[in-house]
């Protein structure tokens, strides 16, 4: 019974050093990226996205960064970009909903090609799916100006 428990830990332990080793490095990454002007940039680029959403425009970092690294290691970086960039419930429900179709699109695209599954039609299949959903529930979600404000409404 010791062994299970000892095996457990040690592979839990594992599992949170190597998400570590990801997610500190990329968000390190990201405050030096804020700081040189560059993710404003990012966030300018897919502002006509967010903007057919009604969203703003700062939820296009955060948008890129699950699309492109996914939810497990952008997850960090999605939970900081809410709360420094005061994103609204509605930004956070959207960006939410587009990232359960559309997360990790590269990544996961490879695993399944690996498999004989056509990456490209996946890969449309997924931003279409996502787009669609997200643009319904954008029309059917109320706009909503309320801000999130303290860390415990964004976990």
């Amino acid at each position: 019974m010791f062994i299970i428990f000892k095996e457990a830990f040690i592979g839990s332990f594992n599992s949170v050093k190597q998400i570590a080793f990801i997610v500190i490095p990329l968000m390190l990454v990201m405050e030096i990226l804020k700081d040189m002007g560059v993710l404003d940039k990012i966030a300018q680029l897919f502002s006509p996205l967010v903007k057919i959403y009604g969203m703003k425009k700062e939820a296009g970092f955060p948008l890129v960064i699950g699309i492109v690294i996914g939810l497990s290691y952008g997850a960090g970086i999605i939970f900081q970009s809410a709360k420094e960039d005061q994103l609204t419930r509605r930004d956070l429900y959207l960006l939410t909903y587009f990232l359960v179709a559309a997360h990790a699109v590269f990544e996961d695209t490879a695993i399944f090609m690996a498999f004989g599954v056509n990456g490209l039609l996946l890969l449309v299949t997924r931003l279409v799916v996502a787009a669609l959903f997200t643009f319904l529930a954008s029309r059917w979600i109320k706009p909503d100006d309320t801000l999130l404000q303290n860390s415990s409404e964004v976990i």
